[in-house]
């Protein structure tokens, strides 16, 4: 019976094919738009490392200003970064699994090939816990180790993308590159790894791509790395070096992270950080009353508003849309099956029950909407590559991945079926006879 009610539907649906395109391109544009705002949304807002987010954490402290708060919006919250002595020294202390201090950089890359040029790149100054702690996939080689960290040892770890740049791809563990007047040691190459929202560095840009390299922390002496991020200060400060920026400022510009056991030694380390705190208050630091934090994944990508209310209404206001797109869809219906009135009578005539009628027209309705609906996903995949290109983002935040094409499929075929329930039931109720006593 279904088979039979398909094969009516389509019959329907060619005989009158201008009508019949003015419903699906009425669905397909709904989707279309709808389905393009809450692609960015899903992505937007999702877990981008669900098998440990409930077990790493972005570490707050308050060595703000004691007379304002960092934020006057939430007087409640601290800075979201940490000065680069007290990261040194949390580093040292060694609480929780992992744990990585780390900032963005730039540096100078010098041509490999004779002919090249050079050119800057962006870098991830960090410790070697963060590659293990952020789950990081490597197709040559790997992360350096701590005595690496403790060295100062003058190596890196590339992306996929330089590393095809500089060495066409091919396998480049242990070769060398010229940065700042000192050579590195290559130790890795990554594999493709775009998570999204950058979840360990929403600071400067949640949905920014990955840095192109990675190199030790410890080398921030040895090079004089400035920060490429942001940087904040609060006093004014006699600084005559390098050595007393890192030593003695209260500047705020390094992200710590720390994976623990387990969500329950939360508590733990937050006491450990307030015993750091109370052991500084003694040398006239952490004038503000204790304030240490530590943020869960999700935690940390909702306190940066990762996902802005400005998105949130824009998908409110496509489904809107996808409503008005329903009511056309219904007027049309209505135009359509009521038209076709006298058939509907003959048959009920002949013996057919209203149940059936009504399974046959909204069989044909859902038809409309799985064709509206897979035009949508077109719509949809071309609205998102227009947001790549204006607005230059990231490959992640722009795929329709199964979920969301389930999702826009789903909804075309209950919204069309809803949307052709009045139409349906209305022209079931039409007495027959006295249609038939018209024609």
């Amino acid at each position: 019976m279904f088979r039979y009610n398909i094969k009516l539907a389509l019959k329907s649906m060619r005989r009158n094919p201008i009508m019949t395109g003015l419903m699906v391109a009425a669905i397909a544009v709904g989707i279309g738009v709808s389905i393009t705002t809450l692609t960015v949304y899903y992505l937007m807002s999702s877990n981008p490392i669900p098998e440990k987010s409930d077990v790493l954490f972005a570490v707050t402290m308050d060595s703000w200003d004691p007379l304002r708060p960092f934020d006057s919006d939430f007087p409640e919250r601290g800075p979201h970064q940490v000065t680069f002595s007290d990261a040194e020294r949390l580093m040292a202390l060694r609480a929780g699994k992992h744990q990585t201090a780390m900032f963005e950089s730039s540096l100078v890359i010098e041509p490999v090939a004779a002919e090249g040029l050079p050119f800057e790149a962006g870098a991830r100054v960090a410790f070697a816990d963060f590659f293990p702690m952020f789950e990081v996939p490597f197709i040559y080689g790997s992360g350096w180790d701590s005595r690496a960290d403790a060295a100062a040892e003058p190596v890196v770890v590339l992306t996929k993308k330089l590393n095809e740049r500089l060495f066409g791809g091919e396998d480049s563990v242990g070769k060398r590159i010229t940065m700042q007047d000192t050579q590195f040691q290559v130790v890795g190459v990554i594999d493709t790894w775009e998570p999204t929202p950058r979840f360990y560095d929403p600071i400067n840009g949640g949905f920014q791509d990955v840095n192109d390299m990675f190199i030790p922390f410890a080398l921030t002496r040895t090079l004089e790395l400035n920060s490429a991020g942001s940087d904040w200060g609060w006093k004014s400060e006699d600084i005559t070096s390098f050595e007393q920026h890192l030593n003695i400022s209260e500047s705020v510009w390094i992200q710590y992270f720390v994976e623990l056991e387990s969500p329950k030694d939360r508590g733990d380390y937050v006491a450990h950080l307030d015993a750091y705190v109370e052991a500084q208050k003694k040398f006239g630091r952490f004038q503000r009353p204790m304030n240490n934090n530590i943020y869960s994944v999700t935690e940390w990508m909702e306190y940066h508003d990762v996902v802005a209310n400005d998105t949130k209404v824009l998908v409110g206001l496509s489904f809107l849309f996808l409503t008005v797109c329903l009511l056309s869809t219904i007027a049309l219906l209505l135009t359509k099956f009521v038209g076709r009135k006298g058939e509907t009578s003959l048959r009920r005539a002949l013996g057919a029950s209203r149940r059936a009628i009504f399974k046959q027209q909204i069989v044909e309705v859902a038809v409309i909407g799985l064709s509206g609906g897979l035009c949508g996903l077109f719509l949809a995949w071309l609205g998102l590559q227009g947001i790549q290109v204006l607005y230059d983002a990231p490959a992640g935040l722009v795929s329709l991945d199964w979920v969301m094409t389930l999702t826009a499929i789903s909804i075309a075929i209950v919204s069309s079926m809803v949307a052709g329930l009045y139409p349906a039931w209305r022209v079931c109720q039409i007495p027959p006879a006295t249609q038939l006593k018209t024609q």
